[in-house]
């Protein structure tokens, strides 16, 4: 037992998961009980399956790691049922289990693995093909191991609950919650690292900015459900029209942003920071600039209104990197933004928008 206890007090600490605290235990296990097949399973009582997770075979006896079986049809099950964890005549105690019948276990010895709460997580067992002894400290032996094991298992999961928490929180501290799209420090952190990549590359960047002309209108008129359900709709179609590269945000209220890599512009000269207003990186911000505003042009269907949107003003630009700060580049795409506005009013087209029957 001092040899064992001396094996534990190395691999106990050094495991970093289940596998490599469970791996060891199966080898003592084998050692104490003399069994050929060691091995680990997990239980889902409520899918009605039982599954070898981790085995040690070293015989006749072959327990396959990954074999999921009928809970009602195990060994573990019924030694559970009984309270009788282990026997060498399995065929004669428990003969009615196929599973056992079809490996040809003879001598079996287990024990259950649960968690704090006693919830039945998995089972600890030892098993061979022929018909042995089981030794007084087995007993002993699989109890402290499947206590090991179990609350490995609560840690591992517990870490995986921890893990899948923060990034939960982490998504929340990025996404607008109405809409799902990223929000204002999301798109910051794009953007920032849209201009460095450029920067390095010697592309230039698209910059949007997106301004519904006459939501404060649709709110007062319809409510602010209406409203809701207009700035959730919007989101979708101009999200529908982004390439794959490009980034659609919610600044916060009626404003949006789309960012996204441009073109090679070493033929450009552009200066550093600047808009640039010639060749084909003038014309990928049109047409990004014209697939935008046609997205929010057309009836929207509002709960039981409707709204007839003669569309946003949208003002994309490209820009040259070099130098250029995230702020910098939202201020020369909302000033083009403005200069659109300014055109549609006298066009009459930044007027509120009209209701639909």
């Amino acid at each position: 037992m001092d040899a064992l206890l001396a094996q534990l007090s190395s691999s106990v600490p050094a495991a970093r998961n289940l596998e490599q605290l469970t791996r060891p235990l199966l080898d003592m296990l084998g050692e104490v009980t003399g069994l050929e097949s060691t091995y680990l399973t997990t239980v889902d009582l409520h899918a009605g399956q039982q599954q070898v997770r981790l085995a040690r075979n070293e015989g006749v006896l072959q327990i396959p790691e990954g074999l999921t079986l009928p809970w009602e049809d195990t060994l573990c099950k019924r030694a559970l049922d009984e309270g009788r964890m282990a026997t060498n005549d399995v065929p004669d105690r428990w003969g009615d289990s196929e599973a056992a019948r079809q490996l040809g276990i003879q001598t079996y010895v287990s024990t259950p693995v649960r968690t704090d709460d006693g919830e039945l997580i998995g089972t600890l067992c030892a098993a061979s093909a022929r018909r042995q002894d089981i030794q007084p400290q087995a007993h002993s032996v699989l109890a402290l191991f499947s206590s090991l094991v179990g609350q490995f298992i609560q840690r591992e999961k517990l870490m995986a609950e921890l893990r899948a928490a923060n990034e939960q929180l982490a998504t929340f501290a990025l996404t607008d919650v109405l809409t799902g799209l990223p929000n204002r420090r999301a798109l910051f952190d794009e953007l920032q690292r849209l201009i460095q990549r450029a920067s390095r590359d010697g592309s230039c960047l698209l910059v949007g900015c997106i301004d519904l002309d006459g939501f404060k209108a649709i709110n007062d008129r319809l409510g602010h459900q209406a409203g809701d359900l207009f700035l959730k709709e919007v989101a979708q179609r101009l999200a529908l029209e982004m390439r794959g590269s490009d980034m659609l945000a919610r600044m916060g209220g009626d404003e949006f942003v789309v960012v996204g890599p441009g073109l090679d512009m070493r033929a450009l000269p552009a200066n550093a920071g600047t808009v640039i207003e010639r060749g084909e990186a003038l014309q990928a911000a049109a047409t990004l600039q014209q697939r935008a505003t046609l997205a929010t042009v057309g009836r929207f269907d509002l709960g039981s209104q409707a709204v007839q949107y003669a569309g946003a003003s949208v003002g994309v630009v490209a820009l040259n990197p070099v130098g250029l700060s995230a702020e910098e580049a939202l201020q020369l795409a909302d000033a083009r933004m403005y200069e659109v506005k300014r055109a549609r009013q006298q066009q009459g087209l930044a007027s509120p928008s009209e209701t639909a029957n």
